[in-house]
């Protein structure tokens, strides 16, 4: 005999032969059925089965003409009797990452007991070439697989991607590669004859991974600089675009003076990222505007007096614009001024020009500068270095695996 449940709903047994009549709460009864006794018949869109009898261990009391439903398998991995609703079934991933996300990746594995870390060996040639190996590579076989990657210079995009090529050709179920930062993102335009896009460029390299037994890789990104860029990539390739906006927001409920935020964007571009996230703050919107040789940030529209102002962008590199922001603001009034990008970037160790405003002195520096830790090389220059604060991407990374 096999065992089990059914709640009472929209099935109704065709025959006059009583049903069971469940206990009150929950409504649904436990009961044992012989294979013997249901029989199929053939149905336009499925398949009905006749009860004919029932086994009746317990001794439910029965009435006559009551609704039962049936399920092949059992309620617990099919239903959520509570809510009525489907159980969704977790996935089990296997995490690979490169030796610039091992941190983030272990955070990532922290937040799901489906998600297992797997090593890759990472070494180099005599010459400097690539000496890699995936240990256990048979182990993966039938697994869903994840790759962590950092693209943070060109030095080490080859190497994972050869380590991205070859893991989707191990008979693995899915494959999806996660890409927080999208590094060629702002030089995707081409404005002489000559001027070589090489988002493009890379976006063409990642739509050109191996299809595995699941089909096409899924590509998870952070906040991409330019909206057109999701379109670079062709049809191997299902991108996936995330923000680090949600962290922000959470991080802003936590501060004191949370009901007098007000978010500024540097320039349009930001104001067209991300407005619609942020639509419930009142907002600032400044613009460059060239005053001879010299091109200056104005205040294009709105109040920045006694409000924490928080400037939002999508990355920061020199951090000259967010500067002149941060003045522009401090110089109209308001009372404090932090910052966010979701990639510090920071190159020759540029954070260095930012400044902790001593208490309330916004002319002469920033209360916070939120990033994530989309740049890992960045997170620990700037760890323990107020204005700093890091917002993880890793609770995020581990919701995007489960997609």
């Amino acid at each position: 005999m096999a065992a089990t449940r059914a709640p009472l709903s929209s099935y109704q047994n065709p025959s006059s032969t009583p049903t069971l009549k469940s206990p009150p709460k929950p409504s649904y009864v436990a009961f044992e059925i012989k294979a013997s006794t249901l029989r199929k018949k053939k149905k336009q869109n499925g398949i009905r089965c006749e009860i004919k009898s029932f086994e009746n261990p317990h001794n439910w009391t029965i009435e006559p003409d009551t609704p039962i439903h049936l399920f092949h398998n059992p309620p617990e991995a099919q239903v959520a009797m509570a809510s009525g609703s489907a159980v969704k079934k977790v996935k089990k991933v296997c995490l690979f990452y490169c030796a610039e996300t091992k941190s983030l990746a272990q955070k990532v594995a922290a937040q799901s007991d489906a998600i297992e870390l797997r090593s890759i060996n990472w070494r180099k040639f005599d010459d400097g070439f690539p000496n890699i190996f995936i240990p256990n590579a048979h182990g993966i076989r039938g697994h869903h697989v994840a790759f962590l990657a950092s693209f943070s210079s060109p030095s080490v995009i080859f190497e994972q991607l050869s380590v991205i090529y070859a893991l989707p050709k191990l008979f693995i179920s899915s494959f999806t590669l996660v890409l927080p930062f999208f590094p060629t993102g702002t030089s995707e335009r081409m404005e002489d004859e000559g001027d070589v896009a090489t988002a493009f460029t890379l976006a063409r390299a990642l739509s050109n991974i191996p299809i595995s037994m699941g089909g096409p890789t899924s590509l998870v990104i952070y906040d991409i600089h330019a909206l057109q860029e999701r379109f670079y990539f062709g049809d191997n390739i299902l991108p996936c675009f995330e923000s680090g906006i949600p962290l922000l927001k959470s991080r802003l409920q936590q501060l004191p003076d949370s009901d007098n935020i007000s978010i500024a964007f540097p320039d349009d571009g930001a104001w067209k990222r991300f407005h619609k996230q942020l639509q419930h703050f009142p907002t600032i919107v400044c613009a460059k505007v060239r005053e001879g040789d010299q091109r200056i940030v104005r205040i294009k529209e709105g109040d920045p007096r006694g409000r924490h102002v928080v400037i939002v962008d999508d990355l920061v590199q020199s951090g000259g614009t967010l500067i002149e922001c941060q003045k522009v603001l401090a110089a109209h009034g308001a009372a404090k001024i932090s910052a966010y990008v979701t990639h510090g970037i920071f190159p020759n160790r540029s954070w260095e020009r930012f400044k902790r405003d001593n208490g309330g002195n916004p002319e002469h520096g920033l209360t916070y500068f939120w990033i994530t830790d989309s740049c890992p090389l960045t997170v620990k220059d700037v760890m323990h270095n107020p204005p700093f604060e890091v917002l993880s991407l890793a609770g995020s990374i581990a919701a995007t695996l489960q997609i």
